[in-house]
């Protein structure tokens, strides 16, 4: 068995992932790791890099090109009590599996009366940015967020990453972990020995930046736009809060309701389509939970109706901070 990584000042989130694997694998002998090439080549985002060759090709496990038969498999281990954690290769990868996903893994606790549990994490590399080809940028969060059963949730930091990796591992209920493909190379500080116990609880938002203006809400990739954005806007003399979603599937609306309470404006963004998004849920409860503290629409600020654009199209096609600060402005002073 390897040692514990110690704590370094700064980890990419690819890297600070890998930790998480690697302490969950350490704790837990019951912890094995199933997906397309995560074994001696680490995964296509190198995720799992060294895992293999530390914990051995039993409880790191190259699998056929087929995720529902992946899915099917960590089915069968989590029912023998092991706790399975599944790698989707790419985001558009996923549809294979999702008869497995919907149909199994998020009833069966239900369907067994509360007999059977489903400890299983499904790791999903998601969303745009990276220049690559259709099936490769997807943002199918919300078919799961819809479905329950399913806890959904998304990291947007190094940090995150970690703990809410571990978090998800320790679950006894199925997590989709949608990962933000284009933030694994941005750094932050991780440290890799904290305990879980004391960890910031999985399924809560948390607000990165104060603000009175109004409140821009983001999860995964779009956190860091967002912090951009209110960046920019800082400089144009606006204040806005930055809340990081975190959690899809519970929502915390206590956080939202909240800050939107205090700024009485709320601008919603995501990857993802606006038409049916996550975003369209959370502006229905705002209206009913915050009606009477509202001074402006909810915005919402997504991907357009379309399938995702090849490569050359992509930054017309995702949210970037102009976007954003456009929708903070009908928020403040109406359509043009």
């Amino acid at each position: 068995m390897t040692a514990t990584l110690a704590a370094p000042a700064a980890l990419p989130m690819g890297k600070a992932l890998n930790a998480a694997l690697r302490r969950a694998m350490e704790d837990d002998a019951k912890v094995v790791l199933l997906g397309e090439d995560i074994g001696k080549l680490g995964g296509v985002f190198r995720i799992t890099d060294g895992l293999q060759k530390d914990f051995g090709p039993n409880r790191v496990i190259d699998t056929p090109l087929a995720e529902s038969g992946i899915v099917g498999t960590a089915v069968g281990l989590a029912m023998r009590g092991y706790r399975p954690v599944v790698e989707i290769q790419f985001d558009g990868f996923i549809y294979p599996a999702f008869d497995q996903i919907v149909s199994q893994v998020a009833k069966l606790h239900y369907r067994t009366g509360g007999n059977v549990k489903m400890p299983i994490t499904i790791r999903v590399p998601y969303g745009g940015g990276i220049g690559a080809v259709e099936h490769h940028s997807e943002s199918p969060e919300g078919y799961f967020a819809q479905t329950a059963g399913l806890r959904v949730v998304s990291c947007s930091n190094a940090a995150d990453a970690n703990m809410m990796l571990r978090q998800a591992i320790a679950s006894d209920d199925p997590v989709l972990f949608f990962e933000p493909k284009r933030r694994y190379w941005q750094k932050g500080d991780v440290d890799v020995t904290a305990s879980i116990e004391d960890a910031y609880p999985l399924h809560r938002a948390r607000v990165l930046r104060e603000g009175v203006d109004a409140t821009v809400l983001a999860y995964g990739p779009l956190v860091a736009t967002a912090l951009q954005a209110a960046d920019i806007a800082a400089g144009e003399g606006r204040s806005l809060e930055v809340i990081d979603l975190r959690s899809l599937s519970p929502l915390d609306m206590d956080t939202i309701a909240a800050s939107v309470r205090k700024t009485g404006r709320l601008v919603i963004t995501h990857e993802a389509a606006t038409f049916m998004g996550i975003g369209a849920e959370i502006a229905a409860r705002v209206q009913d939970q915050c009606f009477y503290s509202l001074e402006a629409p909810v915005q919402r600020v997504g991907g357009f109706t379309v399938p995702y654009p090849p490569a050359k199209l992509e930054e017309y096609f995702l949210p970037d901070a102009d976007r954003i600060l456009d929708a903070v402005d009908r928020t403040l002073i109406g359509p043009a």
